[in-house]
């Protein structure tokens, strides 16, 4: 017998086979793939549409005046109870570095009216007005910790007195007024100057009293001549009449010549410097005299 033989396998129907996904994708697909690709299509979808909502949402919310109100009184409302918190007071002013008389001129100046909040005072506008004092050179204010301000000040040293018609003022190196003096007296140490526009000239002046120095004791002062020369007055009425220029070199031949031969110790009532290399003496009436007899010329003027 011939052995069977295995049934012939018939092929599924059409209908039973699964359809293969095409792997492209669609059209649509495709142009957001290549959109997203785009940085500048990345950034306005991750962040413009973000910020063009919120920025809808914020007009929304704001285009109404009473919320609006609202709002700014709430923030108005919070930033008070903030600034005005305790460790924020301003409760004293220290002033550093000034006189007890000045102290309490700047402590005036400032007008402040404590308790006060630190972020309600203008420091600029507060040194601002401290430093039109006349006394004051320079103030420099900080808000220390425990409500206290603290005002450092430094103030201008007197250099020289300035006598006018008005009075007697102080002044420093740099000519800058300090205060007003009531008597001489009251601040024998400065030396004086005198005449028109003298304070503009303090730096000379105080070059040229540096040079008197061998003649300090007899020094009374200085007087400033058409604002633009020296006059050095001594003591027993003598007068020094210095150039315009160079009145430091001039100062300095003639001390070399008082010390040579006692210039400055003999009757004379002036010295002329302002001629370079020919000083002019004037003596005093007795010492003309003297001289004119011993020249064997009586004081008429006539020959002896």
């Amino acid at each position: 017998m011939q052995p069977l033989s295995a049934p012939r396998r018939q092929p599924p129907p059409l209908a039973a086979i699964p359809l293969r996904r095409d792997p492209a994708p669609s059209r649509w697909a495709y142009r957001m793939q290549r959109l997203w690709l785009t940085p500048l299509f990345r950034v306005m979808f991750r962040v413009g549409v973000p910020t063009f909502v919120l920025a809808s949402v914020v007009g929304i919310i704001l285009a109404d005046e009473d919320r609006r109100d609202a709002i700014a009184g709430g923030v108005s409302e919070i930033r008070t109870q903030f600034q005005n918190r305790p460790e924020f007071m301003v409760g004293l002013v220290s002033v550093v570095g000034a006189s007890p008389e000045l102290a309490d001129v700047v402590r005036a100046k400032l007008d402040l009216k404590l308790p006060k909040s630190s972020f309600e005072i203008d420091l600029a506008a507060a040194r601002a007005r401290i430093q039109e004092l006349d006394a004051i050179a320079r103030a420099d204010l900080i808000v220390r910790s425990g409500g206290v301000l603290e005002v450092a000040i430094t103030e201008r040293e007197p250099a020289l007195l300035w006598r006018t018609a008005d009075g007697i003022e102080m002044l420093d190196a740099t000519g800058h007024r300090v205060a007003s003096l009531g008597a001489r007296s009251d601040r024998p140490d400065l030396p004086v100057v005198a005449g028109d526009a003298a304070d503009s000239a303090t730096p000379e002046a105080l070059a040229l009293l540096a040079a008197a120095a061998p003649i300090s004791p007899r020094v009374r002062g200085l007087v400033r001549v058409g604002e633009r020369r020296w006059d050095v007055v001594l003591d027993r009425n003598q007068r020094i009449l210095l150039p315009a220029d160079k009145p430091i070199a001039a100062i300095e031949r003639l001390i070399a010549l008082h010390q040579a031969g006692d210039l400055l110790g003999r009757d004379i009532l002036t010295v002329d410097l302002r001629t370079d290399h020919r000083p002019v003496l004037r003596l005093a009436p007795y010492a003309l005299n003297q001289l004119r007899q011993s020249q064997g010329i009586d004081t008429s003027g006539s020959q002896l």
